[in-house]
């Protein structure tokens, strides 16, 4: 009995799904739109002054679960400021491998490198998948999540939304000092040593 109850309650389901209208959308002529946390892809990003943002720290590359990250730093002159500082001589991040965790921004400290809003990009071969340096910093002009390492790391501060905690009233200056004049209103006098004579 079990086996024709289970049986039409399924048909049950089929009929209501068979007039419904179709949500399938023909990817990639039609695109949905994406949720506000959508996130895929890399871009590495310059600075307000149009100097390179990554310092080349290796902090991406050692937090990476799938180490897709492979980076070459070096030190030298910055063509903007002519201070010396730290670059990435090569970056390279594979995406064949990625599993965008977004760690790699979160630990970034000059919020160098975001994740895109771009939809997959189809690829016929594995080098496709491959972002070189160059790649990287052509996708700047894509659109970017919101999400950077300053924004990330703030999100995730226990302290964050916490009251802040009172601090002790200041006492007031000359505290210690008012007491003298106090206890001389009370008739209160300190005794002065006795002078002692020399024989």
């Amino acid at each position: 009995m079990g086996y024709f109850t289970d049986s039409f309650r399924a048909l049950g389901t089929t009929m209501r799904n068979l007039f419904r209208r179709p949500t399938t959308v023909h990817y990639p002529v039609e695109k949905r739109d994406r949720a506000e946390r959508y996130r895929n892809s890399f871009a590495l990003l310059h600075e307000s002054d149009g100097d390179e943002a990554c310092v080349g720290c290796l902090q991406c590359e050692k937090v990476c679960p799938s180490f897709v990250i492979t980076i070459a730093a070096e030190k030298k002159d910055s063509p903007i400021t002519g201070k010396r500082r730290g670059y990435a001589k090569d970056f390279t991040l594979d995406l064949n491998a990625c599993i965008f965790c977004e760690l790699c921004v979160q630990v970034c400290p000059t919020d160098a490198i975001v994740m895109l809003r771009v939809p997959e990009t189809p690829a016929y071969t594995r080098e496709d998948l491959v972002l070189t340096m160059d790649k990287l910093y052509t996708n700047e002009e894509r659109p970017q999540t919101w999400g950077t390492a300053t924004k990330l790391m703030e999100m995730q501060d226990p302290k964050r939304g916490q009251p802040s905690a009172k601090k002790p009233a200041p006492q007031a200056e000359g505290g210690a000092a008012s007491a003298e004049p106090a206890a001389k209103a009370a008739g209160v006098s300190k005794a002065k040593p006795a002078a002692v004579e020399e024989s």
